[in-house]
């Protein structure tokens, strides 16, 4: 180690897979950060994302101080100006229009920081708006809903036993860049190459021979938006053949007789030519799920973000379930957390929030206090009693992340007040009358409350920060803290002397002495590398959260979601492309493409094509190509490859930085294009209301 230098252990705060990092350190300057061997949970595994921390917090492009927008351009103005300015103008926008006026979206980053987690819903709270947006139903809403109506409570959601498991069948998801979501599973290379060393196999379903789907035992190819077909497929071959012991099911799972007989519609032969999977291939899979000592069906991205997301995610569940592969070692299983969110958030019993309010333009029905985000633009920009003024952003970049982006530009610029809790001027952000920067990723403390409810394997671990903010910088939670008191109807003598010693810390520290490990923060300090907490076990029937305390094989409202699939082939034209998009291990959504070290390179925005598409329309790799939806149009260069199946075309999330009035200096030299440019907010899921990206029909040509 250099001299003078010191290490600093901590876990990666950029996704899910709480990667646990040693950083060494000098001076106040970053020396290295690699994976921590000694980490219970990642074992030294990190990816390139993780060494771009050092780049965000030198960023010269981050914010650190609030700055307010000025007919000359962004100015930079003292903390309490900026709280002055903010009050004022949500409070002028509820006075005048009342307080549904003014709305709230909050990105991905807020579940990966536990001042935004445990401060922000007391301010949501105190502006007394039904308008509530985030990115949760712009990929993983279909989750949440099932969870709710099969468990009772819309965050039991349940993660595959990868360390144990003996058939591992995956759709629409692509771990091996993603380092899993909806489930916190660091190191998924390793974790493969253990489970086809044990002897076990993994399947991948999905429309692109994805990094995951070459590390396969079989790839499927399927086309896009056609998962519920082939699951329900899988469901009837089960029923079919007597694979689902039924007569073996406990006591606490109720709803079996009305399984009867759904499926038998969805035959393999039938869904063929919808699908694209020939029958045989449903059959063998099937039965191959069903003889492995252990399996576990996992779906992600791919089936959520598609018109059928929530039956999907249903039958998926469905499959673990009647094979036996629920609550079990190998299968489908719940995380035993140190900080149970779940309890935390429903302890006295079931959280029924849905349907209590709706959306006032096309009347979709909120879901654990939320409206899809689809509606988000209209809302805006729809005049009428209950329209959109003011909007408050919280760690989001939505005109790149919600489907139709131009539509939403456009409803931005109709606002009579914006605000943003945000590091960078942005897609978004640009539209804000101001901007209040957090402290962020290195300067912070981290425990991840969410994502250890989600992990394959249980562990706990505390970060303290590394560096302490500069210039005044307001931590997350103080921001957040500040808002609530100013925008509170009331604030009592007494409220305000306790909000003097709630903080993160105290609260964590609350939370661990109530868990059923009976830790506390002291403790955990003590273990900088975090403290292993043992392999999943089974929680059901105690875990459950329906009135009855019985698992809900098959809730009203998803059996008539099923009753209602047409089996129909759908033919939109010979030249029709269906459009999907793609992760990449070194990007993660919008966040990082201010990282040189992660954007430098080749090109990565492209559209992957098929040759075969590509040679009806005289393509080749690196030529410049038009994307045309019923929504928009895109050029980029082409990516002729045989990854993708014929018929569909792909182009990768996140990107889009051409946009004027961005701070983005390295966003802007590698720009690409924005995928939410051709995609539909008309286009959801039927029953959820989570936004349908997959399948979108484009045509491909040349560029002029």
């Amino acid at each position: 180690m250099p001299e003078n230098a010191r290490i600093h252990y901590r876990t990666c705060n950029l996704c899910e897979a709480m990667c646990g990092l040693e950083i060494t350190h000098r001076n106040g300057k970053i020396l290295s950060i690699k994976g921590d061997k000694e980490d219970p949970f990642s074992k030294g595994y990190i990816c390139p994302k993780a060494v771009a921390l050092q780049d965000v917090y030198t960023d010269p492009d981050r914010l650190r101080k609030p700055v307010r927008k000025t007919n000359s351009g962004w100015q930079e103005i003292s903390w309490k100006k900026a709280f002055d300015l903010v009050e004022s103008g949500l409070k002028d926008v509820q006075n005048k229009y009342g307080n549904d006026a003014v709305a709230i979206y909050q990105g991905n980053p807020s579940v990966h920081n536990i001042g935004m987690m445990l401060f922000s819903s007391p301010f949501f709270k105190a502006l007394r708006t039904k308008n509530r947006f985030s990115a949760t139903s712009v990929d993983q809403l279909p989750h949440h809903f099932a969870s709710q109506f099969m468990f009772g409570h819309s965050f039991l959601l349940p993660v595959p036993d990868i360390n144990r498991t003996q058939y591992f069948f995956v759709l629409g998801a692509n771990p091996i860049a993603s380092n899993g979501s909806i489930m916190s599973a660091s190191g998924m290379p390793d974790k493969i190459k253990a489970l086809q060393a044990r002897g076990g196999k993994m399947v991948v379903v999905d429309p692109r021979n994805t990094e995951t789907a070459l590390k396969a035992d079989r790839h499927i190819f399927i086309k896009p938006g056609t998962d519920v077909f082939f699951l329900a497929a899988i469901l009837h071959v089960l029923f079919k053949n007597g694979l689902t012991g039924q007569e073996k099911f406990p006591e606490w799972i109720a709803g079996k007789e009305k399984l009867k007989g759904i499926f038998d519609r969805f035959s393999p032969e039938r869904v063929a030519e919808i699908t694209g999977v020939p029958a045989q291939t449903v059959i063998t899979t099937a039965k191959e799920f069903a003889s492995a000592s252990s399996a576990v069906c996992y779906g992600r991205m791919g089936v959520s973000t598609q018109q059928h997301g929530t039956l999907c995610q249903w039958l998926i569940n469905l499959i673990n379930i009647v094979t036996g592969n629920f609550d079990r070692e190998g299968g489908a299983m719940f995380s035993n957390p140190a900080i149970d969110v779940v309890k935390f958030s429903a302890p006295n019993g079931t959280m029924d929030k849905y349907n209590r309010w709706h959306s006032r333009v096309r009347g979709f029905p909120e879901f654990g206090g939320q409206l899809p985000v689809a509606v988000l633009a209209e809302e805006c920009l729809t005049a009428g009693e209950g329209q959109i003024k003011a909007l408050v952003t919280s760690a989001g970049n939505p005109v790149l992340s919600t489907p139709n982006g131009r539509q939403l530009e456009k409803a931005l610029t109709t606002l009579d007040f914006m605000v943003s809790i945000d590091i960078y001027i942005n897609e978004t952000t640009r539209f804000a009358d101001i901007i209040l920067p957090p402290a962020t990723g290195l300067e912070t403390a981290h425990y991840d409350l969410a994502f250890h409810g989600l992990a394959v394997h249980n562990t706990a671990k505390y970060s303290l920060p590394l560096f302490k903010p500069v210039n005044g910088a307001r931590q997350d939670w103080q921001i957040y803290k500040e808002l609530t008191r100013r925008m509170k109807k009331r604030y009592s003598f007494a409220e305000k002397i306790s909000d003097l010693f709630i903080t993160p810390s105290r609260l964590l520290n609350h939370g661990l002495k109530k868990g059923i490990y009976q830790l506390n923060l002291r403790k955990l300090k003590k273990y900088p590398h975090g403290i292993d907490l043992g392999p999943l076990k089974p929680v059901f029937p105690e875990a459950l959260y329906t009135p009855d305390k019985k698992l809900h094989l098959a809730p009203d409202i998803l059996l008539n979601g099923l009753s209602k699939l047409s089996l129909e082939p759908v033919h939109t034209g010979n030249r029709a492309l269906s459009l999907i998009g793609r992760r990449h291990l070194r990007s993660n959504n919008s966040w990082m493409h201010n990282s040189l070290r992660l954007v430098k390179g080749p090109t990565r925005c492209t559209l992957m094509i098929n040759p075969d598409d590509a040679k009806e329309r005289n393509i080749r790799s690196g030529d410049r190509v038009t994307v045309t939806s019923e929504n928009g149009k895109v050029e980029l260069p082409a990516e002729v490859t045989e990854q993708l199946m014929p018929g569909v075309v792909s182009i990768p999330h996140g990107w889009g930085h051409h946009r004027s009035g961005m701070r983005m200096k390295t966003a802007e030299a590698n720009p690409g294009v924005s995928i939410n440019d051709l995609t539909d907010d008309l286009f959801v899921d039927e029953i959820s209301g989570n936004a349908a990206f997959s399948g979108v029909k484009v045509r491909v040509a040349l560029a002029d």
